[in-house]
């Protein structure tokens, strides 16, 4: 069981959880959770609402408990809109099931709903997300939901009285069931009949066709959002599902389903908390409407799973936080990296303890892990030094760490090449000059002369970061007399900063770079010497 602590906020609804099934339902399997709608890309916002019940009942599970993860696939939904960059001519699909949907052009998906389910059930998966998935489609197509229609349809008008609390203006002949129409196959509706003891229900559609059908007998069609919710609540029994902000305004599915779920289903809400937005470095909120968006398959592909859901799992459910996808993506590793030396020094607080531990296993047992963890910015720059040569790359990482196959700093290196690869502006980019600069050279003064030797001079002393890292921050100390110990002053930090443009200019062509102990260590002691005239 992973370590407790104040602001673990996955023990806390852990317990709440077992206690509230306890109260519901002793002995049964406990049910957490989530609904996601393939209509376009499942982004990383969207990851929370998997993530945050995943957590909970991974964690229930760790106790011993039996507990599941239910995943709804919205898939019986409508198709809304055209997103940017696919055929107008899916907009004759407006309306239809998103199942019954042709995926977009150049898929080999068998519909629209499957071409955006794969990327991320392939997600959870390298992720440890288990769940057991319901597609919607299948549910009401094959008449399982067929008692609880019936119900909802007897129980129209008090369903209407609770919706009726939140609207504006009312609703005649408010109908909580949508047939999908039997000639177009889309939801441009409208019930004009309905008989109780019949189950009669006669229907027209914006397409001119119309038909009367026997609501015990019908499979082609759903309940409303607000209805349909709740209704899934108590079929399914579930003690615990998350939603989003959106979700918890007044009139909401959430806070009407409150009402519904236990005035005409019989069943009771879950605890449920409201999840804040994750937005991307550089972006406030995510819409999936909008189309282009990040996903969890983005992410996986820069970041390691563990260091991915230590950002849903250190954060409380209403905490809104950021993923990187830029520069600060070093950051983010820097601190992955940093935690991981804490616990092993025995220094990490309880709740760290726990997000870590979260992060890095689930009930199942550990997620793959890079055996030799090399920091992500400094693989980053080798990438980018590199340009992904392997031959290269294992020289420096043997240099610089004593790694003797790339295996070792996988899969951690490969994704720091595909950060390079995808998100390192190209004006950012390294490229190492392939001959001296000899008009700079000519015009430095003595100073700066004597300093490229010192460098050049301490080169071989000690070939590795460390090493590095003292001889260049060390070169402006002994030529303002001044220890390798002394402390910057400003002056020190001005003559460093100068230093430092120097050997930028000299070894790529500009005053700014990777980390300069890591470019020489890339670059490699013979070819520095060369480029800076020594």
């Amino acid at each position: 069981m992973a370590a407790r602590g104040e602001n673990d906020w996955v023990s806390k609804f852990a317990d709440e959880v077992i206690s509230e099934a306890e109260r519901r339902a002793p002995g049964e399997t406990i049910v957490c959770a989530s609904g996601l709608s393939p209509s376009g890309p499942i982004h990383l916002g969207n990851l929370r609402e998997v993530m945050t019940p995943h957590l909970v009942a991974d964690e229930i599970r760790r106790r011993g408990v039996a507990c599941v993860h239910l995943l709804s696939w919205d898939d019986y939904d409508r198709f809304r809109r055209v997103p940017a960059g696919v055929d107008p001519s899916w907009a004759e699909h407006i309306g239809k099931p998103l199942t019954s949907v042709p995926a977009p052009p150049g898929s080999t998906h068998a519909n629209w709903a499957e071409h955006f389910k794969a990327p991320m059930i392939e997600a959870m998966a390298e992720l440890g997300v288990r769940c057991r998935t319901i597609s919607q489609t299948e549910q009401y197509t094959s008449g399982a939901y067929r008692e609880q229609i019936l119900l909802a349809v007897r129980e129209r008008a008090r369903i209407d009285a609770v919706l009726s609390r939140h609207r504006s203006k009312q609703v005649e002949d408010y109908f909580p069931y949508k047939p999908y129409c039997d000639l177009c196959g889309r939801d441009l509706t409208t019930v004009t009949a309905y008989d109780d003891e019949t189950t009669e229900l006669a229907y027209t559609c914006e397409c001119g066709f119309g038909e009367t059908v026997r609501l015990a007998e019908h499979d082609r069609g759903k309940l409303v959002w607000k209805v349909d919710w709740p209704m899934r609540w108590a079929y399914e029994g579930v003690i615990f599902e998350p939603s989003g902000v959106d979700h918890h305004s007044p009139g909401s599915a959430w806070t009407v389903g409150g009402r519904i779920v236990t005035e005409v289903f019989g069943g009771r809400q879950p605890i449920g908390p409201m999840y804040a937005f994750v937005g991307i470095t550089g972006m406030a909120k995510m819409s999936s409407s909008k189309g282009d968006v990040p996903t969890p398959a983005d992410a996986l592909e820069i970041m390691e799973a563990p260091v991915l859901r230590w950002l849903y799992a250190r954060r409380r459910p209403a905490q809104s936080f950021k993923i990187a996808f830029d520069q600060e993506i070093h950051r983010l590793y820097d601190e992955w990296d940093a935690l991981g030396r804490k616990i092993e020094a025995g220094q990490a607080q309880p709740a760290e303890l726990a997000a870590h531990d979260r992060a890095v296993r689930t009930a199942e047992g550990p997620l793959p892990a890079t055996p030799r963890p090399v920091p992500y910015r400094t693989l980053a720059s080798i990438a980018d030094i590199t340009t992904g040569h392997a031959e290269q790359t294992l020289r420096i990482l043997r240099d610089l760490d004593g790694i003797g196959d790339l295996d070792e700093a996988r899969p951690r290196l490969d994704r720091a090449q595909r950060w390079v690869d995808t998100h390192l502006p190209a004006d950012q980019r390294t490229r190492v000059r392939e001959s001296p600069d000899q008009e700079l050279l000519d015009s430095l003064g003595p100073g700066e002369r004597e300093a490229l030797r010192m460098l050049a001079d301490g080169l071989d002393d000690d070939w590795s970061l460390d090493g590095l890292t003292t001889l260049v921050y060390g070169v402006p100390k002994r030529q303002a007399g001044l220890t390798p110990e002394a402390e910057p002053t400003p002056e020190l930090k001005a003559a460093q900063r100068a230093f430092f443009a120097l050997l930028y200019r000299l070894l790529v062509g500009r005053d700014t770079g990777p980390r300069l102990p890591t470019l020489l260590l890339a670059v490699g002691a013979d070819r520095v010497r060369k480029l800076i005239g020594t």
